[in-house]
């Protein structure tokens, strides 16, 4: 299956947190979305990977995306080496993306970065032709995506450019939700984490507000962006 962009988060989560409403938006337009996590999430404070597993299967349903695959990193202790990087590979030529999302450049949670980078140079690597690689038996085609794009997480990153989710803040809202045993519930006797507050849940939907505020819509997504955008013409920026 090709898909038009493929999502990488270190966690589940983390795509729904960093891009939701811009998948959300791809998908009603007809785009072929899927989303690859590095780990399961294994060391969180709050669950467990068997109930990540299944949170992650309802986000997907909620956003409709095309396939949901999970490499089963080591979460904390994944590293950017050969070995990992060829796992990625073999996600980019399955899927052969044009756009690929990724995790935010810098950020609280060392997963993220680390993260940023493993598979930002895995698409760099996924286009080299003396590269060898195959799956379930079968050789692979070289493929470097053409657009790499960081999602934005903890902080407060200055984004290169922002993309108007107005419509899909809810859908967004309902696959972060998705992770009940990871977010806010006032029920729950389990430990607090920064992302167990209140506010957290809230800065979501401010968080974007903002974004939106500055460009004059109602919400928006913000994006690094490794190169330069290119315009066709000044009739296409808002």
């Amino acid at each position: 299956m090709k898909l038009d962009i493929l999502a990488f988060g270190a966690h589940p989560d983390d795509v729904e947190l960093g891009c939701a409403g811009t998948l959300a938006k791809e998908i009603a337009r007809g785009k072929k979305v899927g989303i690859v996590d590095l780990t399961r999430g294994e060391l969180g404070t709050r669950g467990s990977a068997e109930l990540r597993d299944k949170e992650a299967a309802d986000a997907k349903e909620i956003l409709g995306v095309s396939v949901r695959e999970n490499l089963r990193f080591a979460d904390g202790f994944f590293v950017n080496d050969k070995k990992h990087q060829l796992e990625i590979i073999k996600m980019i030529r399955k899927y052969q993306p044009e756009t690929v999302l990724c995790n935010a450049v810098d950020d609280r949670h060392i997963d993220h970065p680390k993260g940023s980078k493993l598979v930002s140079d895995a698409c760099f690597l996924s286009g080299l032709q003396k590269i060898k690689t195959s799956l379930n038996g079968e050789a692979q085609s070289h493929w470097r995506p053409t657009k790499v794009y960081h999602y934005i997480q903890w902080k407060n990153i200055e984004p290169d450019f922002v993309l108007d989710i107005t419509g899909y803040m809810d859908k967004k809202i309902a696959s972060v939700m998705a992770y009940s045993s990871q977010f806010y519930d006032p029920a729950s006797d389990e430990p607090e984490t920064p992302i167990t507050s209140k506010n957290f849940i809230e800065s979501i939907s401010y968080r974007a507000k903002d974004l939106g505020r500055l460009v004059g819509v109602d919400f928006a997504e913000g994006f690094v962006s490794e190169r330069y955008i290119a315009i066709e013409n000044l009739d296409k920026i808002f």
